[in-house]
């Protein structure tokens, strides 16, 4: 049985690839119809991309073999098939919502990042699942009042940054909340008097 096919293959702005295929015979349906459709979900930026795929370069993450850096969702695993993080990237930096998780399944840390930098609320947490700690990063500093918590729910430490630096009166505890040497007055991040 000689077997033809036509069509032609389209490139979508997208970066779909989009393939009109004519197959003339059963035999062929199968043996090309289900390479190309492969072909095709793998072309989808960031469809299916893990860690493992992505190379950064000059500050910029780009799939492998490639010169445009990359948009699209990244996923990455430990080693034991646990979900590490997932998020974004836009242009080869970190864009939106990135969530972090330890090997046992618990949440890690999330929030977000605009540009490459995080921004906004970010929370942190001991692999147990209780609160670590929290603040709000501006342009990838960390800015205001932060908190950290030991793994037993005790006030780790307390206080606020400018800049990305510790500024004011800091408290800090240790894991039976009684307060320890670090409290005190800091300016642009050293302690200057109790």
């Amino acid at each position: 049985m000689n077997s033809k096919y036509e069509g032609e293959i389209s490139h979508h702005r997208s970066g779909l690839f989009i393939l009109l295929v004519s197959v003339h015979s059963i035999k062929m349906t199968k043996n090309i119809i289900i390479p190309l459709v492969l072909m095709c979900l793998m072309s989808f930026p960031g469809w299916g991309v893990t860690y493992d795929d992505l190379v950064k370069r000059e500050g910029l993450y780009y799939k492998k073999f490639s010169d445009i850096p990359f948009t699209g969702e990244m996923v990455r695993y430990h080693d034991n098939g646990q979900l590490w993080r997932k998020g974004n990237y836009k242009n080869g930096k970190e864009e939106g919502t990135w969530v972090y998780y330890w090997d046992n399944g618990q949440l890690r840390m999330k929030g977000n990042y605009t540009n490459g930098k995080e921004e906004g609320t970010w929370e942190y947490y001991h692999k147990n699942g209780q609160l670590k700690g929290n603040g709000d990063y501006r342009n990838g500093e960390k800015e205001g009042t932060w908190v950290w918590y030991w793994s037993n729910g005790q006030l780790d430490h307390k206080g606020d940054y400018k800049n990305g630096k510790k500024e004011g009166y800091w408290e800090f505890y240790d894991s039976n909340g009684n307060s320890d040497e670090y409290a005190g007055t800091y300016r642009n991040d050293k302690k200057f008097s109790d």
